[in-house]
C-alpha cells in the first residue's frame, strides 16, 4: 500500500525540520495531530515536524515544536520548496 503526502524539509539556522500539510482538522485536535505525527516520524526521522492545514479563510495553520511554528508563520507558505512523498508501507 502507498499513498502521496505533501511537505518539505528545510533547514534554517543549522536546524533541519520538516513540514507536512494536512486537512485543517488535524492541526486543530490534539489527537489526530498526534497520530499524525507519530505517522510522520519514520518518514521525516530524527526531525521536527510540524503540521499545516488552511482554515475555511485559506489562512495557514501549524501544529508543532512552538519555536518553529514562530518562524513558519512570518513565511510566505508558497515560498516553501514543497514536494510530494510516496509513503510505501
Amino acid at each position: 500500500m502507498s499513498y502521496q503526502i505533501e511537505g518539505a524539509v528545510i533547514k534554517e539556522q543549522g536546524v533541519s525540520f520538516a513540514i507536512v500539510m494536512v486537512k485543517h482538522d488535524v492541526v486543530e485536535n490534539i489527537t489526530e495531530n498526534q497520530a499524525a505525527l507519530d505517522a510522520y516520524s519514520y518518514v521525516f526521522e530524527g526531525m521536527p515536524i510540524i503540521l499545516m492545514g488552511h482554515d475555511s479563510q485559506g489562512k495557514s495553520n501549524y501544529y508543532g515544536s512552538e519555536d518553529i511554528v514562530y518562524l513558519l508563520a512570518k513565511v510566505d507558505p508558497h515560498s516553501i520548496p514543497w514536494r510530494r512523498y510516496i509513503i510505501n508501507h
